[in-house]
């Protein structure tokens, strides 16, 4: 039996819209952004270049898989669920799709839902977070 207050899962939702590629792309600004901060505090993000990518994957990790969302995520008004139930991916996913973004090639290639290989791999998909 299905919640009817919960939105569909997006892989049987045959209304499915993807969020724009610009919010996601700005949610990554802000997020880099972060990391950058973040890494500085224990490296140089300049000559370290490893340390704000580290940052960026443990925060996809620990941010997605609790939350569903990065700050990133939140203030553009998407969220990262699991495609087949619309749940969250937890940690281990989080980090994986972290850490496959880390490489960028596989979020460029792309399905029709919008979902890069990332999301493929990781079973995730960006939709609309709702406010309430």
């Amino acid at each position: 039996m299905t919640n009817p207050h919960l939105p569909a899962a997006p892989a049987t939702d045959p209304t499915f819209t993807a969020p724009s590629l610009g919010r996601r792309f700005g949610a990554l600004i802000i997020d880099w952004v972060l990391c950058l901060l973040v890494s500085n505090i224990f490296a140089d993000p300049v000559r370290d270049g490893w340390a704000p990518v580290l940052v960026l994957v443990l925060m996809y990790g620990i941010f997605l898989g609790l939350f569903a969302q990065t700050p990133g995520m939140y203030i553009t008004k998407i969220r990262c669920v699991n495609w087949h139930d619309g749940g969250r991916i937890g940690v281990l996913r989080g980090l994986i799709r972290g850490l496959l973004l880390a490489l960028v090639v596989p979020a460029l290639i792309m399905d029709e839902h919008r979902r890069g290989l990332h999301d493929r791999i990781a079973g995730s998909v960006i939709v609309d977070a709702p406010r309430g």
